[in-house]
């Protein structure tokens, strides 16, 4: 699932192969699939797409957003965007296929659900892409300690760190999947109450939540994820689905996958306590 550190990869592998690229065909909904989503009718897509430049490619918060001269192309959470270079084999099944004027190629597939909203500038006025724009991220200097005490401030004392890290859109673009290793370095448990967090603890999360998020973008997303060209991420996850029958890197214990909140959490009983 596309988080902070995927968007920052694949917004910058997609500058990197289409940027000032032409868009020549679309095809927007050739398979039908339920759960992906679209901005108005996507059979507008090719009038809206066709003929318009990509001026540059940037993450918003968990979002890849494509800048087409007057247009803006999203790709959601669920999303899978792939590059084809000009004459390779595509899949035969995708939710949205774009070519360009030099024969590369751009598909994107949606597995269990996911967006590709292709809009007008200022068109979208969808609520958790509003917030996305105006939040701060967690990679800028913007987002500080100052920044980050207030948002502890406002937010109930009777939250669980899970919670105050990825729901409401307090961190846009921070969801279940980096903040297991955030809060691993931290020390502290998922499940813990923000009323039972010292002024140190605060500081230690503080002071993960930017680490570890600038080290699994520098390193190209986690190795849970995949990139625009289909190879994982080179961040090697500390708990994660891939690593939970491993023992706990710091004392040899055990890792606990639990159901919480809607997704698993993952944690040692020892060193999360």
């Amino acid at each position: 699932m596309i988080e902070i550190p995927e968007s920052n990869t694949i917004a910058r592998q997609l500058r990197e192969t289409i940027g000032g690229g032409i868009i020549e065909r679309v095809q927007a909904a050739a398979s039908p699939h339920g759960f992906a989503w679209y901005f108005g009718d996507p059979a507008d897509y090719p009038r809206l797409l066709c003929g318009k430049r990509v001026e540059d490619v940037v993450a918003v918060a968990g979002y890849v957003e494509i800048r087409a001269e007057d247009m803006r192309i999203l790709f959601h959470d669920g999303v899978n965007v792939r590059y084809a270079a000009a004459g390779a084999k595509i899949p035969e099944r995708h939710q949205l296929y774009m070519s360009f004027a030099d024969g590369g190629q751009l598909v994107c597939t949606v597995q269990m659900y996911g967006g590709m909203p292709a809009f007008p500038v200022g068109a979208n006025d969808n609520y958790y892409y509003r917030v996305a724009q105006e939040k701060p991220s967690p990679l800028g200097g913007d987002f500080d300690e100052a920044y980050f005490t207030r948002l502890f401030k406002d937010s109930s004392s009777k939250l669980s760190l899970k919670a105050f890290l990825a729901t409401e859109q307090r961190i846009p673009g921070l969801g279940n999947g980096c903040l297991q290793d955030i809060l691993f370095q931290a020390r502290l448990h998922p499940q813990s109450k923000l009323s039972s967090l010292s002024d140190e603890d605060m500081q230690r999360l503080f002071s993960s939540l930017k680490q570890t998020l600038a080290a699994m973008t520098g390193q190209g997303g986690r190795d849970t994820e995949k990139d625009l060209f289909g190879r994982a991420g080179g961040y090697r996850t500390i708990l994660s689905a891939k690593t939970v029958k491993e023992p706990c890197p710091l004392c040899g214990g055990a890792i606990t996958r639990k159901a919480y909140l809607g997704g698993n959490v993952y944690f040692c009983a020892n060193c999360q306590g």
